[in-house]
């Protein structure tokens, strides 16, 4: 039986010079043994994908590169040996493609840097790096999945019922961030820039938003809302900007998950940090068995993600344009 011939597809790709995405027709393979070729429907921007896409990533990335570790789609062919999915089943990409469980092994082998990701028509990965998606999600929401959302799970991890959570801003982990913090029992504050993102935020369930204009020194005045007892857990994205006032809010004893380092700053204080008794976690988004755990919770909890804006496949630069702006609330989407 001669061999499965690849497949053309079409892609966006990253430029040497930091110019925006350019589209080309390119070759896919066809799935060997232990793979399988996904039709992406749908996939989802982060953070992360504006340095990679401009030029600016402390990593480099090769010209050429297919961006995005976001997606979702069909299964449209396996190969020889494949037994978790079949032709017809829908998956979600996992972030870290090696890291099934247990710790990390490391950030060498990432979609959008060493790896092409999944801003393309069709890609084929191996059965192990995807997930199933959760049967009531749309294939746009499903590409939500594999960052943020489970980054916002992993950094929740021990939060339950009567704990109060400190969030920063409207984006894709901190929204997720809430959903699952409020479906844990926790009470949330958020701190904001924005009339209308704090409206949407309470709708959402946010217990009270903080207008960081109007109260600059937010880490006080979340203290005076907890009676001076502060937070049992902040997830941190500013990082150096931030922290100091995060470590303001915390409770003694609280934790801080640091999830990102989207602000300038000194940074913090390691004296009142240790006077604070404070735990600091990394997150490193999570493994494949946190993200079927996570998406197993979703379905049972029939959870709908957040998502601000949809743009076609063919406006995809146009898509990170609008995420750079940093209006969203949720999550920005690409549709295949």
């Amino acid at each position: 039986m001669p061999p499965p011939r690849a497949l053309r597809t079409h892609a966006f790709e990253v430029q040497d010079d930091g110019a925006p995405l350019v589209a080309r027709e390119r070759e896919v393979a066809a799935p060997a043994a232990g793979q399988l070729t996904v039709r992406v429907r749908a996939s989802s921007l982060n953070a992360r994908d504006l340095p990679i896409t401009t030029g600016r990533y402390s990593r480099p990335v090769p010209p050429g590169r297919v961006p995005l570790s976001d997606g979702a789609g069909v299964v449209e062919a396996v190969g020889d040996g494949v037994t978790r999915f079949r032709t017809g089943d829908r998956v979600l990409s996992s972030f870290h493609p090696n890291w099934i469980y247990g710790p990390l092994p490391g950030w060498n082998n990432l979609y959008g840097l060493q790896l092409d990701g999944w801003l393309t028509e069709r890609i084929t990965v191996s059965e192990q790096n995807v997930v199933a998606v959760p049967d009531h999600l749309s294939f746009e929401e499903a590409a939500t999945l594999p960052c943020a959302a489970l980054t916002a799970w992993s950094a929740l991890a021990g939060t339950g019922a009567g704990h109060t959570v400190l969030l920063q801003g409207s984006g894709g982990v901190s929204v997720f961030a809430l959903q699952f913090a409020r479906l844990f029992g926790a009470q949330v504050i958020v701190t904001t820039s924005s009339a209308e993102k704090g409206a949407r935020l309470r709708e959402l369930g946010a217990s009270t938003v903080l207008d960081r204009t109007r109260f600059p020194d937010w880490g006080k005045r979340v203290r005076e809302l907890t009676d001076d007892r502060g937070v049992d857990l902040v997830v941190e994205i500013g990082g150096a900007g931030t922290i100091a006032q995060s470590l303001t809010a915390l409770a003694y004893g609280g934790r801080i998950s640091l999830v990102g380092n989207l602000a300038s700053g000194e940074g913090m204080d390691l004296t009142r940090f240790l006077q604070r008794g404070a735990t600091l976690r990394t997150i490193t988004v999570g493994n494949r068995e946190d993200l079927e755990q996570l998406a197993r919770t979703i379905g049972l909890h029939r959870l709908r993600p957040v998502i601000d804006r949809v743009f076609p496949f063919e406006q995809a630069p146009l898509a990170l344009e609008y995420f750079a702006r940093r209006s969203r609330v949720g999550k920005v989407v690409i549709s295949h």
